[in-house]
């Protein structure tokens, strides 16, 4: 390699030391583009919101823990959007009674979009200066949860219109003429709008992207082909990603109203989303008009695609708290129905336990939806923290699905007409919504280690490229001094962790269990620098290839954050179920970090939850209406 690292960007250094660790030129370039990316979504914020000054990175690097972050906000008065809430949530209870939810190709039905529209449910946040009803995201993300327990399509079409699809783009990125030109549009459910990404080559690897623009006179001519986008039908406005001479960039493009040799549907059969419109999209010289191109101050078209993704991410934990009240709410009925050796199985401990932990797992889902809300209404860019909304809540409600719900309907759950039969692909498919679990963890490390890995770790790396050196000895006398300005950043640092006054865990104001977790946390959350930075010491330029010990530490650390974040909230509410179930979820979490197996008192606390919950003492659940019993056994004596 010819030149020297010390000479090349900032920004490219992840390439590079790629390289040194053994990658391909192109798949370090391809890492580069998007370590780029993300550089660039970072500039959008300022600074004291950026990731190196979130509550999770701070949380783990600093000394001067900064709880007070992790502490919910007050609720915001949200009367003023109460009318456009209630007449939503009216709509569709409408249409659900009278079975016109659905048409006759299991597709949410037109009219019900229109009379939601009418509600102003497509516009609740669009700026009130283009007809919507400028709603924080903290309220919205509590209003999906409302929603979900009624439809958790109709709730999720809200977060792909108004976070993932045209709205947050161009409420974002979009110029004064763009928005006033879309946006009233979007507000009203005039056009409802998609996110066209993902291709046939292009999932998780975005660097693969093949749809291409060029401009011809005054018109952008699109030619490619989108997979797996959601509203992808004639007569909707998508945020279309496209190559733009080599560069990712985003286009606002108006679909026809039908088909043709410009514009086709590709429809493919897909379990996931069965009610609402999924397909690909092929374009062959498809023209957009070259003003409907965004242009952002900084970055490119994945910077535009990053941003919205962390709303999109809470949004899902929000429907995932909603869809899983929807589950409890239909396993009570069933759970006093059912009858076992002459008694109810509600009376049983491993049923009463299962109330208990779904219970535990709609409180977790809520604290982190209310905290990761929280924070990106105060500005900051939430990218850790909502990683760990999304996989909580999607493992969740696949843990809520099959191990609770499903277990305890038994041979009913795959009756056709049961909510979990007919609806098993929609539990499980968030675990790959918004990027699958897994890879995300591995991005919340990456984002964890950055900054430590910028000071402490680029010089040292840039030395031993200067020295030619690529298998470190430290007891090479050569190798120590070639290294010796580099390392004296590193031990500085490592000398100061190490001193004996440690660092400063505040006190939690509150008493009993929730106060005892949060303490454990921050302590855990503390210590857990030392084993990042001996992960990344160990493993140096190799480490992008160690993706089994990445992920299983990141999982760890967002362990760690969901204790805090739930015992945090758990604090503010008045609830005593709810603290219980908060306390639940903190022992469960406690107890997979420290591998000890439960105790008789921890069995007692679970399943005393769960006969409160079964009895009517859950109010998160009030006023769901379940489904009926399916084949109730009238004539059975037992029953």
């Amino acid at each position: 390699m010819s030149q020297d690292l010390q000479e090349l960007e900032p920004q490219t250094f992840v390439e590079t030391a790629l390289e040194l660790g053994g990658k391909s030129r192109e798949e370090s370039r391809r890492t580069g583009t998007l370590d780029r990316a993300d550089d660039q979504v970072e500039a959008l914020f300022a600074p004291r919101y950026q990731t190196s000054k979130s509550p999770v990175h701070r949380a783990v690097w600093e000394h001067d823990f900064p709880l007070d972050l992790f502490m919910p906000q007050d609720p915001q008065d949200e009367s003023k959007w109460e009318r456009a809430m209630e007449s939503s949530l009216s709509v569709v209870r409408h249409h659900k009674r009278a079975s016109t939810l659905i048409d006759g190709h299991g597709k949410v039905t037109n009219p019900l979009l229109n009379d939601l529209a009418g509600a102003g449910y497509w516009g609740m946040l669009v700026d009130p200066g283009f007809g919507g009803q400028g709603m924080p995201f903290s309220v919205f993300a509590r209003f999906l949860t409302r929603m979900a327990t009624i439809d958790p399509t109709v709730a999720g079409l809200a977060s792909v219109h108004g976070c993932i699809g045209a709205v947050d783009p161009l409420r974002t990125f979009g110029s004064a003429e763009q928005k006033s030109r879309h946006l009233p549009k979007l507000a009203r459910g005039e056009r409802l709008s998609g996110f066209a990404l993902t291709e046939p080559c292009a999932g998780s690897d975005l660097t693969a992207l093949r749809t291409t623009a060029r401009l011809e006179g005054d018109e952008y001519v699109v030619n490619g082909e989108k997979l797996f986008i959601t509203n992808a039908v004639p007569g909707r406005t998508i945020g279309l990603v496209c190559l733009i001479e080599g560069k990712p960039a985003v286009l606002i493009a108006d679909l026809p109203e039908r088909e043709d040799e410009h514009f086709q549907i590709v429809p493919y059969g897909l379990h996931a989303l069965k009610h609402s419109y999924n397909n690909g999209l092929k374009f062959q010289d498809f023209r957009v008009p070259k003003e409907n191109l965004l242009e952002p101050t900084r970055g490119d078209g994945l910077t535009i695609a990053y941003h919205g993704l962390n709303l999109g991410r809470v949004a899902l934990c929000s429907v995932a708290a909603g869809t899983m009240r929807t589950m409890l709410a239909n396993m009570l009925p069933w759970a006093h129905f059912r009858r076992t050796y002459g008694a109810a199985i509600d009376t049983r401990e491993l049923v009463k336990r299962r109330i208990g932990r779904l219970a535990a797992l709609i409180v977790g889902a809520d604290a982190l939806v209310d905290w990761c809300a929280g924070l990106l209404d105060q500005g900051y860019r939430g990218e850790m923290e909502c990683i760990i909304a999304k996989i909580f809540g999607s493992e969740a409600q696949k843990e809520a699905a099959v191990e609770l719900f499903m277990k305890t309907h038994g041979g009913r759950a795959f009756l056709h007409g049961h909510l979990f039969g007919d609806n098993v692909h929609e539990y499980l498919a968030p675990c790959i919504y918004e990027g699958e679990g897994e890879m995300l963890g591995m991005a919340f490390f990456k984002s964890l280690i950055k900054d430590h890995g910028k000071h402490y770790f680029e010089p040292i790396g840039l030395a031993l490229h200067a020295a030619g050196i690529r298998q470190p000895n430290p007891l090479n006398p050569a190798h120590a001094w070639a290294l010796r300005s580099a390392l004296v950043p590193y031990a500085g640092w490592w000398f100061r962790e190490h001193m004996p006054f440690g660092s400063s865990i505040p006190t939690v104001d509150a008493t009993g269990p929730l106060a005892d977790h949060a303490r454990f946390a921050m302590k855990a959350l503390q210590r857990s620098r030392f084993e990042v930075d001996g992960v990344m010491r160990k493993h140096q330029l190799r480490l992008a290839d160690r993706q089994c010990r990445m992920a299983e530490l990141s999982q760890r650390i967002q362990d760690m954050v969901v204790i805090l974040a739930t015992s945090c909230w758990g604090t503010r509410q008045s609830s005593p179920v709810v603290q219980a179930a908060a306390d639940i979820l903190c022992q469960d979490l406690r107890r997979k970090l420290s591998g000890k197996r439960p105790t008789d008192a921890y069995l007692r606390a679970v399943t005393k939850l769960g006969e409160t919950v079964a009895n009517g003492g859950f109010q998160a659940i009030a006023g769901i209406e379940p489904e009926a019993i399916l084949m109730p056994y009238q004539n059975d004596p037992a029953a």
